[in-house]
């Protein structure tokens, strides 16, 4: 039993003045949690009950109450504890309980939303996106094959009243069925990101072979995982003799563009590898940009990094993975 239903048990079992006293003494988010769950349990079974008092104090048997709870409890105790500020809960509380249908759903994902009703009938989905929130209706459209959302989208449009025996049972078949998924917690893991930060670390020859195993599937996809796989900023762990490899393929108004966006360390790097006059015009070209777009400064770092992968496959640069050169064998 929950340490929230412990609470709502006790004070269910105590007189109402007794137990608005003691509710008193909590916060008003810890006041509402409570309450709402006091409003769900509409009776407690007497050996609950017991068990809960036994193990909080030893309550003498006159002071038990009558051991029931609900709606018109859970507001009448909310009163006695806030008093004047008791408004805002008490509407939270009736929210809770009073919920819309469908209402469990705002904590399902979409797409796991999207695997559970894509096969129903598109009168029964046009049913449950009429209860959720746009965004997440719009998502579930969106997911739906081309010649369903036409018959889906004008169903909505076109439904009327519905008979709230209908909804219901729609509702508790829909929450019968997911119940194991809105039980699970989920993280994100994989993707594209995943993959090229594997790719980063792999040999150059399993990188190569696996890239080009999957362009013939999914050349997108490839490219995609490509740009990921290296960033601007990775310039920085770059030796001196491969930045002036890329110096030479790349033009100076791009490197004062890329530059302006770029870390000191990196910005140092570059003109460390320039002459002394060829530095001097790149910080002038810099300054004399003045102020630029964010996305025109990453489209330009994107051109630079597009260069070094073009360099790398022709083999005329080669990336080290680790984070010591290869040594050299004389």
């Amino acid at each position: 039993m929950g340490s929230l239903r412990k609470a709502a048990v006790l004070l269910m079992s105590l007189p109402q003045e007794e137990a608005g006293a003691l509710l008193s003494k909590l916060h008003a988010k810890e006041v509402e949690a409570v309450s709402i769950e006091i409003a769900r349990l509409a009776t407690i079974s007497g050996d609950e009950q017991e068990t809960v008092i036994n193990e909080f104090a030893n309550t003498n048997p006159s002071a038990v109450g009558s051991g029931s709870g609900g709606l018109v409890l859970a507001q009448s105790l909310v009163e006695r504890a806030l008093g004047k500020n008791a408004t805002g809960t008490l509407d939270n509380v009736r929210q809770s309980i009073e919920a819309v249908p469908f209402g469990f759903l705002k904590n399902v994902d979409s797409q796991n939303l999207l695997t559970f009703i894509i096969d129903e009938h598109p009168q029964t989905i046009a049913l449950i996106l009429c209860h959720l929130a746009p965004p997440q209706a719009a998502d579930i459209v969106a997911g739906l094959p081309s010649e369903r959302q036409l018959s889906v989208v004008r169903r909505i449009a076109t439904m009327g009243q519905t008979n709230p025996e209908i909804i219901h049972e729609v509702e508790k078949g829909l929450e019968n069925r997911i119940a194991g998924v809105m039980s699970q917690s989920f993280e994100n893991a994989g993707g594209v990101q995943s993959v090229a930060e594997i790719l980063n670390v792999i040999d150059r020859a399993t990188e190569r072979n696996l890239l080009e195993n999957l362009a013939q599937e999914n050349p997108d996809l490839v490219e995609e995982i490509r740009r990921l796989m290296f960033v601007f900023e990775d310039l920085n762990k770059f030796s001196n003799k491969d930045i002036q490899m890329v110096l030479k393929n790349v033009e100076t108004s791009q490197w004062a563009m890329a530059l302006k966006g770029a870390s000191d360390n990196l910005k140092q790097k570059i003109f460390s590898n320039l002459s002394q006059r060829a530095s001097e015009t790149l910080r002038e070209e810099i300054d004399y940009l003045g102020p630029v777009k964010l996305s025109a400064v990453e489209a330009v770092q994107q051109q630079i990094v597009d260069v070094i992968r073009r360099l790398q496959d022709s083999g005329e640069l080669v990336i080290q993975s680790g984070e010591e050169e290869e040594k050299l064998i004389g």
